[in-house]
């Protein structure tokens, strides 16, 4: 689901050259490794929660994105009342 999710973005970004569909593309990307990784490792796997960084690092890049985004965007001027 997140593959796909993580392909919609690309589209997008590949029509808008975005950076913020870029990001949301990678971190979609990386949730998708996250959870196919966790499908084959064992329940009992000791390490288990190394791969929640993964996760971690998605939702960072995320949070970044958005930082980001509201941060390129121009400011509109307020006129001044005369």
């Amino acid at each position: 689901m997140a593959l796909a999710v993580c392909l919609f973005f690309v589209r997008f970004w590949r029509k808008s050259r975005e950076r913020l569909f870029a990001l949301l593309a990678l971190v979609f990307a990386l949730l998708s490794v996250e959870r196919s990784v966790l499908a084959f490792v064992p329940g009992g796997y000791e390490s288990r929660h190394w791969i929640f960084l993964v996760r971690l690092l998605a939702f960072a890049l995320l949070i970044a994105g958005i930082v980001d985004k509201n941060r390129r965007q121009p400011h509109r001027a307020v006129p001044r009342a005369r």
